[in-house]
């Protein structure tokens, strides 16, 4: 990927068994639309958008910093938005989750990169330009989160691909400070 920046995103993965389990409740809805690959699925923490790519090793460095306990994410939720977009949301927010999504907000604000200021809307897109929303579906799948990773986004001709440039583990027996918005 040799290019002077690149588009970033640091983000939970879904592991493979969950996400084949996912696409295929997905793709037996019926949606239409253009699903996202398999390999694709995760939840974003952060959007970095265009970065110089004499960051990365910087960016690297902040995550490896952090410091954040193991956590359990149930995603049982429907949901839907402009232009077809459907995706799946915890009903329940693990407070885990917005910690850690705080704490790597903070710290990438605090190196000076600007991000979208809009509070976490933690959710997994399925679905975007959807036919329709499923009006009988009763999603349940959960994981056990154990690691981040920062992803760099790529256009191919067979459509985007997510590179990850480095993952860092939750470390069990942690605790967060309660969850204050970066901004």
């Amino acid at each position: 990927m040799p290019t002077d920046t690149l588009r970033l995103f640091f983000a939970l993965p879904c592991p493979r068994d969950t996400a084949e389990a996912i696409c295929t409740w997905r793709d037996g809805l019926g949606l239409g639309g253009k699903p996202v690959a398999e390999e694709n699925l995760h939840l974003t923490l952060a959007f970095l958008g265009q970065q110089p790519s004499a960051r990365l090793e910087e960016l690297q460095l902040l995550a490896a910093a952090i410091e954040a306990p193991p956590f359990e994410l149930r995603l049982d939720r429907l949901g839907g938005g402009r232009q077809g977009l459907l995706w799946l949301e915890p009903s329940r927010m693990p407070e885990e989750l917005p910690a850690l999504a705080g704490e790597l907000q903070r710290r990438l604000l605090a190196s000076g990169i600007a991000l979208d200021s809009r509070p976490l809307r933690a959710h997994l897109t399925l679905v975007r330009h959807a036919g329709a929303r499923p009006r009988e579906a009763h999603p349940d799948f959960a994981w056990p989160v154990e690691r981040f990773v920062l992803y760099a986004s790529e256009n191919t001709p067979r459509g985007v691909r997510y590179l990850g440039l480095g993952n860092w583990p939750l470390v069990p027996g942690l605790r967060l400070p309660r969850f204050r918005p970066p901004h």
